[in-house]
């Protein structure tokens, strides 16, 4: 089959690999019908997640039919069609059982294009079937579906429950890209006061506002005063998201934020940010990091099964799933393409 492989800093392959098979009783075998590229494995060809090893093939997201079970699972069968889940979770571990998958110590958590193949692939083995995939109702598409494998329960959990964005609150976004413009959309599950998105490319910018941002800001000319100076009395945002991975917007996260407020980090950082303590350790100001643990994507499942959530307009450019070379190069020039999600079928 074919898939793509990380090779060291800066190399990837689009060839030839060996097909998955069974390995474990509760694996499942899923035949990918549609991908797509996360910012994460962007970061992973800049060196920036040194576990991923060499020909490890990269992706954490899809939509399938499963084509094999194991003994051991019970839910699942050949045929049906599955959401893949960003995080595998075991189960049976102290964290799976509050919930917390993405910490799993039973083998799960982020293995996928991590630990373990992922799915940029036309195969790909899924460990803890029964827990790990989402049998989908045939009202929603493979390409809506394929927006709840990561970037909205990452958004929603990471994001705005972490900064348990409330009625009323004044919301700013850092970073209009996916995570950025599922965080806008989730958010407004809780009717905020107003939400500010921020950036520094004018096409993610207007996605901002369909999105919902109420203010759109280019982050080149905007200040943290600035930005303060639009919550209703100047103190600042309630909740402040971080949704690039970079010490400069991180930083910039924890100068928007009022005094009480909170600052949820979703970004993946390569790098490290400053934490100026000497402004912040009066302020009462809560910081939050988090890996996703997808314990919501039953939720948003239902809601987009529902009508009740809207995901039009986040995946911007599709392909075959043999583009696959192409498509990383659009993702990765989302500066000068406007590409936000990408999406790619198989035939």
């Amino acid at each position: 089959m074919k898939a793509l492989t990380y090779h060291g800093p800066g190399r990837r392959t689009w060839g030839e690999v060996a097909e998955p098979d069974i390995r474990d009783p509760e694996d499942a075998v899923v035949r990918v019908d549609a991908v797509t590229i996360c910012g994460t494995d962007l970061h992973i060809l800049k060196g920036d997640v040194p576990e991923v090893t060499d020909g490890r093939i990269l992706g954490h997201e899809a939509v399938g039919t499963v084509t094999a079970v194991g003994p051991g699972v019970r839910t699942l069968a050949a045929g049906d069609r599955v959401l893949v889940s960003c995080i595998s979770a075991c189960g049976r571990c102290a964290y799976c059982r509050t919930g917390t998958y993405g910490q799993c110590t039973g083998g799960g958590g982020w293995i996928l294009g991590h630990l373990t193949d992922g799915t940029q692939a036309e195969y790909v083995r899924t460990p803890f079937a029964d827990n790990s995939l989402h049998r989908l109702p045939d009202t929603v598409t493979d390409e809506s579906a394929l927006l709840l494998a990561d970037i909205l329960p990452t958004s929603y959990e990471v994001g705005v429950r972490n900064g348990r964005v409330g009625p009323g609150d004044t919301v700013v976004i850092v970073g209009a890209g996916p995570i950025g413009l599922a965080a806008i959309t989730t958010a407004r599950l809780f009717s905020p006061g107003r939400i500010i998105a921020v950036d520094l490319a004018a096409a993610r910018l207007d996605a901002a506002e369909r999105a919902g941002a109420d203010e759109a800001l280019d982050a080149s000319g905007s200040t943290a005063d600035a930005i303060r100076a639009m919550s209703p009395d100047g103190l600042g945002a309630d909740v402040a998201i971080e949704a690039v991975g970079i010490p400069e917007t991180f930083e910039l996260c924890t100068r928007v934020v009022r005094p009480g407020g909170r600052v949820a980090n979703v970004g993946v950082h390569g790098k490290p940010a400053t934490l100026h303590l000497e402004d912040l350790w009066i302020k009462n100001v809560t910081i939050t990091t988090g890996l996703v643990d997808t314990h919501s994507t039953p939720l948003l499942l239902g809601m987009l099964a529902a009508g009740r959530l809207d995901v039009a307009g986040l995946v911007t450019h599709r392909f075959g799933l043999d583009e696959m070379p192409d498509a990383y190069d659009v993702f990765a020039a989302a500066g000068d393409t406007g590409a936000l999600k990408v999406a790619l079928f198989r035939a």
